[in-house]
């Protein structure tokens, strides 16, 4: 392909890694802010998120172009793809991190104690951020990494994530059954955190994007 293909294709690469540090960095604020309880780390965690609709739809324009303009075969319109359904994944797992740290911050400021579980769900964020790193650093280096080793770090951090979640689900579950006039909120808490777990199978979907993009084979990911 022309050079300035090739420098269409990183500069895309390079709008992917800048949504995706935008999502970590709200990531990153949002833990913070549940560790110390320090309510204006929840508002910097939001301000991250306010564009990545926005940018998400521009790459996808910048692809679509490049797919109209280049034409690409084999390889290069395999990372196209790919490029195309991961800004659909970052999307949604930014929508994620919106309604999580809004609830989040809500949850804390009520009547109902988490303290039981406060470490498992630091436990059950930092899953989710290790998996975003990890892409992120891919992303960065993609001319020397391994989609394979990507794809086995991320899927780690996923099943961690799952564990995690299972265990919360079900102390949340015994709460609610125990606390009548408190299940409300516990029901609250559980579907807080399930965007946490949804944002761990959308990694790995990302994962396998990549992998798709760097191997080719069969696409299979999860809706």
């Amino acid at each position: 392909m022309l050079p300035r293909y090739e420098n269409k294709l990183n500069d895309i690469r390079a709008q992917l890694s800048s949504l995706i540090a935008a999502i970590i960095l709200a990531n990153q604020d949002t833990l913070a802010a549940f560790e110390t309880n320090q309510n204006d780390l929840y508002e910097r965690a939001k301000n991250h998120l306010k564009s990545i609709q926005i940018n998400a739809n521009a790459i996808d324009n910048e692809v679509i172009k490049t797919l109209a303009l280049y034409g690409p075969e084999a390889d290069e319109l395999r990372l196209l793809v790919a490029f195309l359904k991961m800004t659909n994944e970052l999307d949604r797992i930014g929508e994620n991190m919106k309604k999580y740290t809004t609830r989040l911050q809500d949850l804390c400021a009520g009547e109902c104690d988490i303290t039981p579980m406060t470490s498992s769900i630091i436990q059950l964020q930092k899953t989710t951020l290790n998996a975003l790193n990890y892409i992120h650093e891919y992303l960065d280096n993609v001319g020397t990494s391994d989609a394979h080793e990507l794809f086995r770090k991320v899927s780690v951090e996923e099943s961690k994530n799952d564990d995690l979640f299972s265990i919360i689900e079900k102390d949340l579950l015994t709460l609610i059954v125990q606390s009548h006039e408190l299940s409300a909120d516990y029901v609250k808490v559980l579907a807080t955190l399930r965007k946490l777990e949804r944002t761990g199978d959308r990694t790995v979907n990302i994962a396998a994007l990549l992998l798709y993009a760097q191997q080719g084979g069969e696409l299979n990911y999860h809706n």
